[in-house]
C-alpha cells in the first residue's frame, strides 16, 4: 500500500525540531535521524498505510508518521504495547 512513499523515499526529510522530538520519543541517541527513518520505511517487514493527509510506518514496536503531500517526518513514537483498554 505504501508504494508511492516507497517511490518518493529521496524526497523523505524532517525539520530540526522534528530531529529532536523523534529522537527523544524513540530513544535513538546522535545518529541520522532521516536515514534511520528511510531504513524502516524501506525495511519490508514494515508495514505502511495512508489515513488522510498522513502515511504511518509501523514496525519494530514504534510508529514513523510522514506527511503525504510534503514528505515530512513529523514524528515517531512507540507503540502501545496494551491496545486493548
Amino acid at each position: 500500500m505504501g508504494q508511492k512513499l516507497i517511490d518518493n523515499i529521496d524526497r523523505v526529510h524532517t525539520t530540526e525540531m522534528g530531529v529532536c522530538r523523534i529522537r527523544r520519543n524513540l530513544g535513538l541517541g546522535d545518529i541520522d535521524v532521516v536515514a534511520w527513518c528511510k531504513e524502516k520505511i524501506l525495511d519490508p517487514k514494515s508495514r505502511i498505510e495512508r489515513q488522510g493527509k498522513n502515511w504511518y510506518v509501523h514496525m519494530d514496536g514504534c510508529v514513523i508518521t510522514v506527511n503525504a503531500s510534503s514528505y515530512t517526518i513529523i514524528t515517531g513514537h512507540m507503540q502501545s504495547k496494551n491496545l486493548e483498554a
